[in-house]
């Protein structure tokens, strides 16, 4: 069954060494863009990270974001660099004194600045990337069941109107013979009086001609087998779950095609009215369509 691009997914991890959250927001989008949200500390890691988001999905736009607490300093390789700290409050305090003030540091402020840490290694140590892994798969999976619950809700909306859609195409497959009987009589009296007025003799194979013209020129037999067909299609990629959404957007694609040459041939009223209604189911299902992966 077809899912959502739409989801949201969690996983917290704590043990001894760390603590980490990881969170996943994902909206629609037509290509799979993943944006990462990462301590400088752990970036090195997003490549093989990315790869496996995208065992999870193929399409939409995926924020991720890691909260990390680390309860050992050591285990991500990183040191304060307390020489240039010393370095910077003896200038800080010898300005001062040139001014006959004093200074007093603002240790809080000094731990917030990135240059008095060093990243003493590429690499953060390897059973901490192991459970940052681990953790990234289960926010994924906890991602992905909350898409194929709302995938579930879509699914059944579409096939519904899917079923509405099948209804509306038989009342026009019931109108076009009563239209094309219609214009047939109308055709054929027309050109009755049009004769009578000249005084010209009633030519039946002539007429047989026009009104084969005619039915030609307003038959829809194809296009509403076609519609059928791609309804038919519809309903089949809806109980599958790959690649459904963009092939569903094609159908409905294809779909509005047919139905919209149906409007034009048929030049009936009733058949107008019920061409609009199709097409405004047809515009929903396409909105819906929007959020399938």
């Amino acid at each position: 069954m077809p899912v959502s691009m739409t989801g949201y997914g969690r996983f917290e991890t704590n043990e001894d060494s760390w603590a980490h959250v990881w969170e996943i927001r994902s909206v629609n989008g037509r290509f799979l863009d993943v944006k990462w949200r990462l301590p400088h500390a752990v970036r090195s890691l997003e490549n093989g990270w990315e790869k496996v988001v995208r065992t999870y999905a193929s399409r939409g736009r995926v924020d991720i974001s890691l909260n990390l607490e680390m309860l050992s300093a050591e285990v991500l390789g990183v040191t304060f660099n307390e020489p240039l700290a010393k370095a910077m409050i003896r200038q800080m305090q010898e300005l001062a004194d040139q001014y006959d003030d004093s200074y007093s540091p603002d240790f809080n402020k000094m731990l917030g600045m990135s240059s008095l840490w060093r990243d003493d290694s590429s690499e953060p140590e390897p059973g901490l990337a192991k459970s940052l892994t681990n953790g990234l798969k289960g926010a994924l999976r906890n991602w992905k069941e909350s898409r194929k619950v709302e995938g579930r809700d879509m699914t059944r909306d579409l096939l519904e109107r899917v079923a509405h859609l099948r209804v509306l195409s038989e009342k026009i497959a019931v109108r076009i013979p009563q239209v094309l009987d219609i214009k047939r009589d109308a055709l054929r009296d027309r050109i009755r009086e049009m004769m009578e007025s000249v005084g010209a003799e009633y030519n039946e194979d002539r007429m047989l001609q026009e009104i084969a013209i005619l039915t030609d020129k307003l038959d829809v037999s194809e296009e509403l087998t076609r519609l059928a067909t791609h309804l038919n299609r519809l309903e089949e990629v809806l109980g599958k779950d790959k690649d459904a959404g963009k092939k569903l957007d094609f159908l409905l694609q294809e779909t509005f095609r047919e139905i919209n040459t149906c409007g034009n041939k048929a030049q009936d009223t009733e058949v107008s009215g019920l061409v609009v209604d199709f097409k405004a189911e047809l515009e929903k299902c396409r909105e819906q369509v929007q959020n399938i992966e």
